[in-house]
């Protein structure tokens, strides 16, 4: 009889135990969640499987833009950080004297991004922005760009896969490494796994630097993989630039016999370059654990002579680094800016409720709103959790249409033609909340007229959804939709 009641006194322990380790785990849930949806599901989780709920949430969980993990900054030597300020405070005058109708009714999302809380990115004058479709017509150029290279080049890639075209830019590294250029590579560790053993060892042995960031380790296996660098970067001597949605892969090279992958990437040649080459080197020093520090060499604040036609862009950055949701921040400005027109591609759109209300009131307040997504993404469940918001959307007046030619990757939207974006950050809460990205937000007419040509060929291959048709769509769909769209916030 003693041992069963001291049996029983342990196992009520045991208990206590177990029961404040769940009121504890709880408790940190909703101090450390941003979002509502996903405190309510952790806390689902947490209560109805307890043990794996808690591994679950310890995984993937965490907030890191509250916690820091990421924080890295680039060291700025006293000596050259007064002249770079008062040269971009120069800029900044130049353009505010600009007698520019776009900067002035852009001036709530400009203001928005210049906010040292949301980046505190700036507005910077450039010679040229170019649009590029897909592989085939980015790759070339970025190759020729970097043949001319007489300082730097500097590439980051979450994909960087060892065929064609990954060969090619690492033979071109590899020539300029040995010219004495200095040759800077960061790739995902989890996005580009395939080149760890092969190419990066070649690269490294023929002097180019090359480094994964955040390197994928057993100990901190989940973490590592659910935050992953998404950004696609290139920069060449600090003036020209390139950024959007292509990885080094073939498979965005479209050719005979291929799936056609459509995709959309942007050439900056002038002062916004230097905005990606600070992120660029921050995400360096962090995963190099170097101390790359601001200079002349990176940062060519030559005098500049006013274009006559600038082309206005700003570049912002968000990611666990960031206090808060910056390039989500962007997208919810500028739709509540439209008047008349709002043109959305991404691949997954699976938005959290203010994304969702902004484009239902942009549509219920007579703004023609277009939303282009693949027919197909490359995820079953991702499909349904995205099609799980269309009735609502379609409801509202939104227009939705589904991409048939092939697999829209891109990641771009325009607002009344006057403001074009172009981006790595698709429309969902991983890339809003979990992934580092980056975005470029141009204001300019041609520009943005030419993206929206572009939008408006691709809806030649792509089937309008209506809401008669999309409502007669079978029950069990839409029961398998609505179970999925429970798990969105972890997608």
């Amino acid at each position: 009889m003693t041992f069963l009641f001291e049996g029983s006194k342990w196992l009520l322990v045991a208990e206590g135990f177990y029961l404040l380790l769940i009121l504890a785990v709880l408790a940190r849930v909703v101090l450390d969640t941003r979002s509502v949806a996903k405190t309510l599901a952790y806390i689902l989780l947490v209560v109805f499987v307890p043990l794996l709920g808690m591994i679950f949430y310890f995984s993937f969980g965490i907030n890191y833009r509250k916690r820091k993990i990421y924080s890295k900054k680039l060291k700025v030597d006293d000596s050259f950080k007064a002249d770079f300020q008062a040269r971009i405070r120069s800029y900044r005058e130049m353009i505010r004297k600009l007698d520019s109708p776009l900067l002035r009714e852009n001036k709530p999302l400009i203001t928005l991004l210049s906010h040292l809380g949301v980046g505190g990115s700036h507005v910077l004058e450039n010679t040229e922005v170019r649009l590029l479709q897909n592989g085939e017509n980015f790759f070339p150029l970025l190759i020729e760009e970097m043949w001319k290279a007489r300082n730097h080049i500097h590439i980051q890639s979450y994909i960087y896969d060892d065929d064609e075209i990954g060969n090619k830019l690492k033979e071109v590294m590899i020539a300029k490494a040995k010219e004495g250029v200095e040759v800077r590579l960061i790739y995902d560790d989890f996005g580009s796994m395939q080149i760890r053993r092969t190419l990066v060892k070649e690269l490294i042995a023929n002097g180019v630097q090359a480094f994964p960031f955040n390197r994928i380790r057993i100990i901190q296996l989940a973490n590592r993989l659910n935050y992953r660098n998404h950004r696609k970067i290139a920069v060449i001597d600090g003036t020209t630039s390139f950024v959007g949605g292509i990885n080094v892969s073939d498979k965005y090279i479209n050719g005979e016999g291929k799936l056609y992958w459509r995709d959309t990437h942007l050439m900056i040649r002038g002062f916004s370059s230097m905005t990606l080459q600070q992120i660029f080197l921050a995400d360096w020093n962090f995963c190099a654990k170097d101390t790359i520090s601001v200079n002349r060499r990176y940062f060519p604040l030559e005098e500049s002579v006013p274009h006559p036609d600038p082309k206005l862009v700003q570049v912002t950055a968000s990611g666990p680094d960031s206090d808060r949701p910056n390039i989500l921040y962007a997208v919810l400005q500028a739709i509540s800016k439209a008047r008349k027109e709002i043109l959305i591609t991404t691949p997954y759109y699976i938005p959290d409720s203010s994304l969702q209300e902004a484009l239902i009131i942009a549509a219920l307040s007579s703004v023609d709103v277009k939303l282009l997504v693949p027919a197909e993404a490359d995820s079953f469940l991702v499909t349904l959790a995205s099609q799980s918001y269309f009735e609502e959307l379609l409801a509202a007046g939104v227009k939705i249409y589904l991409y048939r030619k092939g697999f829209v990757h891109a990641k771009t939207f325009v607002v009344d033609r006057q403001v074009a974006s172009v981006g790595t950050a698709n429309l969902d809460a991983r890339s809003f909340d979990l992934n580092f990205e980056v975005a470029a937000f141009i204001y300019d007419q041609e520009v943005a007229g030419e993206l929206a040509r572009d939008f408006l060929n691709d809806l030649q291959d792509a089937e309008e959804l209506r809401l008669a048709d999309w409502a007669e769509r079978p029950r069990w769909k839409i029961f398998s939709e609505r179970v999925i769209r429970l798990f969105s916030p972890f997608m």
